[in-house]
């Protein structure tokens, strides 16, 4: 004879069940991925405090040998976007600075000097999260006659702290952040 057993309990999920678990996955999602958005532009960002601060210092290592600082045109040329370019240091003019990256990078950098070369600003610029707006970040170090040069990348150094790595406005020099 056969017989029917079929089990007393259901396999499987309630529609009700499964409802409430996408609900529970859509809520957290919503409020983790704008926040992991966040978190990816400043930790691209940390990348040109990084490059500003070496740059600076192979400024200062150029300038104690040769009483000058050097001026380097922004590399790479063009500002990137959301994703990392190549940065060339053996031919761009940070090959005389002794300066190069580890790998591609967010943002194009350069250096403009002062016409009595005792002075220079160094910037950073890229539109990281390729909404039109560019991101700046600056350091100047006046010349002997308290002169800022204009960035090659566009900060404007009238609105940095002198000696200090910050972000800066293109056209105001105020503080973007």
């Amino acid at each position: 004879m056969f017989c029917d057993r079929r089990p007393t309990h259901p396999n499987g999920f309630s529609l009700l069940e499964v409802v409430i678990v996408m609900l529970i996955i859509g809520t957290l999602a919503a409020v983790a991925i704008p926040r992991f958005v966040v978190y990816q532009y400043r930790t691209k960002s940390a990348e040109a405090k990084i490059n500003l601060s070496s740059i600076r210092v192979a400024e200062e290592a150029y300038y104690s040998e040769n009483e000058t600082y050097v001026s380097v045109a922004p590399e790479p040329p063009v500002l990137p976007g959301g994703l990392a370019t190549v940065f060339d240091g053996k031919t761009s003019g940070f090959s005389e600075l002794g300066f190069d990256t580890e790998g591609n990078v967010f943002f194009s950098y350069g250096v403009a000097v002062s016409t009595d070369r005792t002075g220079y600003t160094i910037d950073a610029g890229s539109d990281i999260d390729e909404d039109g707006i560019v991101q700046l970040w600056g350091y100047t170090k006046p010349d002997a006659l308290g002169a800022r040069p204009a960035g090659q990348v566009g900060c404007n150094p009238t609105g940095l702290s002198p000696l200090v790595i910050s972000p800066c406005d293109p056209d105001a020099g105020t503080s973007i952040f």
